[in-house]
């Protein structure tokens, strides 16, 4: 071993506890704090309560309970029993908590599945699971599920949200009475299996991590106890990430159980809406929410013609930002300057998420170091972490008080960190799920010999305990000629230029590094005008010298920080840019290789013609 570090848990004795008991605690404590703001709530999907606040949406914590149990009277009225599982496949919304918690009450098993998976992933998830029953969102859904029933003996009952079917089967629950939802409620312990989340997955069939309550509660607990700048009653957030994915679950539980207020957003064309109607007090996203904030605003002052005022306001925030690193902090000139540029630009920045806004949770893959010290120079503060699915999810956090830029922070109490010789990430501690469903073989390759999980990442730990990720293990390339490349800090780097939406190294077995490099959108309507192509596609221009030119010049920049051997040798932009639709990203954008290596195979033979 490299190194490891241990820290001591602060919440611990969670063994005969459900996660859905702090439901009816939260109603008997506050019962009229709002628990919830419902943008447009449809009372045909679950009817809208008038809460006493003036709020048609607002849900309070007396609501909610009443809603969660409602529903649970309905699942056991068709038969859902302690330890079934069952599926639930829609868009982030107060539905998706709701059949959450109330599968949790019964002592169910909620197997979530995304709502962008295709009728083969479906099948496999509910098929794998051995799920009796679904909750679907949308007719589109219902059909895709209709399609593949044929394929699952096992599944018997399907509601879907937007056709009011949880509305009836609450309506058929009446029957059941309360001390039946309450026995079942408290037969639930913390050793019994919460939620069945199935990986994304970057190669391969997706896998079942089975997580109980007590790793959930223990991860949400000590969270909140070394987070509770973020995690208190008056806390709010807009929770536009997908629910299916652990990093937002992670924050629905710490938000139900500290009593904060939860927004949820659907769809991200309205997130930015929403956000400034609703000013959350944090906000969480992936990296490329913030790589896309940052280069829209950047693009928006040249469009005004106050490139130049950005550009020095940049250079100001990072500047700052890595001061307040420093013993002496920030001199006055450097205070000065930040507060005028504050006035300038940053308020604008922060106007945005609602201006409330000073602390971001960024988490499922890097943020470059630059931009995380831009934030936090501009007012908002983004706080890295780092978990997986496997781990419930949080392993390690920055925190207000105690942040490294560049890291993934220290490692949350009852957590325990090594680096193996090898440079992988290990780990062990109470939040370590225990295998994956149905699957001996993947589980015993998952732990080393003497009980460490293998995260398959990459990283090291600093002489104050900060964990910072490097890449990895599957994702390292190997030249020809045998030198090792770890892709990710490249690929950041690359993509951090405006015009930039995706960036993938290659060079297995090759002689050497080469990029497949995809345009933004946005980015690419604004350059084609200005330079004189209004109507190109990109297959038209990609081998314009001018645009050329321009992604080599983001190749240069992420070179420069490696050696010769290391460095991107060419290029090749691709007419298309990287989608989900397409399986090349998973619901949280990373890129899956295998799948894109298969795809544009043909493209990266053309890197290498002649060589």
């Amino acid at each position: 071993m490299r190194g490891s570090v241990v820290v001591k848990p602060e919440v611990t004795g969670r063994e005969s506890v459900g996660l859905a008991d702090v439901v009816w605690e939260n109603a008997r404590q506050k019962p009229d704090k709002v628990q919830f703001l419902r943008p447009d709530p449809d009372a045909r999907s679950w009817p809208a309560q008038q809460a006493g606040v003036g709020d048609a949406g607002a849900v309070t914590c007396r609501q909610f309970r009443d809603d969660v149990l409602a529903l649970a009277r309905g699942l056991i009225a068709a038969g859902v029993a302690p330890g079934d599982r069952v599926a639930l496949m829609s868009r982030t919304r107060y539905e998706w908590t709701l059949v959450d918690y109330a599968v949790w009450t019964v002592g169910a098993v909620t197997v979530p599945v995304y709502d962008t998976s295709s009728a083969d992933q479906l099948a496999w998830i509910l098929a794998d699971s051995g799920a009796v029953a679904c909750v679907v969102e949308t007719p589109q859904h219902a059909a895709m599920l209709t399609g593949v029933r044929e394929r699952l003996p096992g599944l018997g009952q399907v509601w879907q949200i937007d056709a009011g079917d949880l509305i009836q089967a609450a309506a058929r629950g009446r029957s059941v009475d309360d001390e039946q939802v309450a026995a079942r409620r408290v037969a639930v312990s913390g050793g019994d299996v919460a939620t069945i989340v199935y990986t994304s997955g970057t190669t391969g069939r997706p896998k079942g991590c089975v997580l109980t309550h007590r790793n959930i509660g223990l991860d949400v607990g000590n969270a909140v106890a070394v987070l509770p700048e973020l995690f208190h009653e008056r806390a709010s957030t807009v929770l536009f990430l997908p629910l299916a994915h652990a990093f937002a679950r992670m924050i629905q539980v710490g938000m139900v159980q500290t009593r904060a207020t939860m927004v949820h957003s659907a769809s991200m064309s309205g997130v930015m809406d929403q956000l400034r109607r609703y000013r959350p007090t944090f906000v969480l996203a992936v990296p490329r929410v913030f790589e896309r904030m940052y280069n829209r605003a950047r693009q928006k002052a040249i469009e005004s013609h106050q490139g130049r005022l950005f550009a020095v306001a940049d250079r100001v925030a990072v500047r700052y930002s890595r001061a307040l690193d420093r013993p002496s902090g920030p001199g006055p000139a450097l205070r000065l300057a930040r507060r005028v540029f504050d006035l300038l630009v940053y308020r604008k920045l922060r106007a945005a998420l609602g201006g409330r806004c000073r602390v971001a949770i960024v988490g499922g893959a890097p943020l470059g170091e630059r931009l995380g010290h831009f934030f936090r120079g501009a007012g908002l503060t983004p706080l890295e972490g780092y978990g997986l699915t496997e781990t419930s999810p949080a392993l390690a956090a920055n925190r207000p008080s105690a942040m490294r830029i560049g890291t993934v922070g220290r490692p949350l109490p009852g957590v325990e960190l090594a680096i193996a010789d090898d440079g992988e990430v290990l780990v062990r501690g109470d939040v370590v799920f225990h295998g994956y469903w149905n699957n001996p073989s993947a589980t015993r390759a998952a732990f080393t010999a003497d009980g460490w999980f293998r995260t398959g990442d990459l990283g090291s730990l600093d002489d104050d305990g900060y964990l910072r990720i490097t890449g990895r293990t599957k994702e390292i390339l190997v030249t020809a000629a045998g030198k090792h490349i770890v892709p990710a800090q490249m690929e950041d780097r690359v993509r951090a230029d405006p015009l930039v939406s995706n960036c993938m190294l290659v060079g297995d077995a090759k002689p050497y590094a080469a990029a497949l490099v995809t345009l933004d959108p946005q980015a690419w309507l604004r350059w084609r005008t200005a330079h004189g192509h209004p109507r190109a596609s990109v297959a038209e221009l990609r081998d314009d010298p001018a645009l050329r030119g321009e992604i080599q010049a983001a190749i240069d920049r992420a070179n420069s920080s490696v050696s010769q051997a290391e460095a991107i040798k060419t290029f090749r932009i691709l007419p298309d840019d990287f989608t989900e639709a397409s399986g090349e990203l998973t619901p949280t954008l990373k890129i899956k290789r295998e799948v894109v290596q298969r795809h544009r195979a043909a493209e990266i033979e053309a890197l290498y013609a002649g060589h």
